[in-house]
């Protein structure tokens, strides 16, 4: 019994691992804090396995587990930056590229549901329905939440190319109430 819930563990890890990482990188903008997170909560999995096997979506609860963590370790790394910043220690870390500081500091700008709901649809490749059901919302707002952040991406981006004059006339999208309805 022990090697059939090994293998479909198996399975259910290399299909799912990495959709996870991307998910809770979307979220944190933090790659290393996003594989840790991902790790710990598979471990998690694996060590109930047998119970969390039955869920209808066990990559559902890996991931509310997974960032779970990750704001849980975010927010230590928090304290422990502010006690650097007063010891007068810094941490170096090397550049990432042009494209994904743009993409990272947009996903940032965005209200965390924004993020939260671009980064299931599009980094964990969840349905509008799934979403919906995750997130203990309407689907109408999944829906108003997937244009606002789209638009959103799309303004915060174009913003951070060089502006063209038709660019510079046109009103931002970043004006509209992002909350209102949804």
């Amino acid at each position: 019994m022990r090697d059939r819930d090994s293998s479909a563990f198996d399975v259910f890890y290399r299909a799912t691992a990495p959709r996870v990482v991307h998910l809770v990188y979307a979220a944190t903008g933090d790659l290393t804090l996003a594989q840790e997170a991902t790790q710990e909560a598979f471990a998690r999995a694996w060590r109930d396995w047998k119970r969390v096997s039955t869920h209808d979506d066990p990559v559902a609860w890996v991931r509310t587990v997974a960032r779970r963590i990750a704001i849980s370790e975010w927010r230590h790394g928090q304290a422990r930056g502010r006690a650097h910043t007063r010891h007068g220690m810094t941490e170096t870390v090397g550049s990432p590229s042009d494209d994904r500081v743009a993409v990272v500091a947009a996903l940032r700008q965005l209200s965390p549901v924004l993020r939260e709901t671009v980064a299931l649809h599009y980094l964990a490749d969840r349905s509008l329905e799934q979403i919906a059901q995750e997130l203990e919302v309407p689907i109408g707002t999944v829906k108003a939440r997937l244009h606002r952040g789209r638009a959103q991406l799309a303004d915060l981006l174009r913003s951070t190319e060089p502006m063209s004059s038709a660019a510079l006339a046109r009103p931002s999208s970043l004006q509209r109430k992002e909350n209102g309805h949804a």
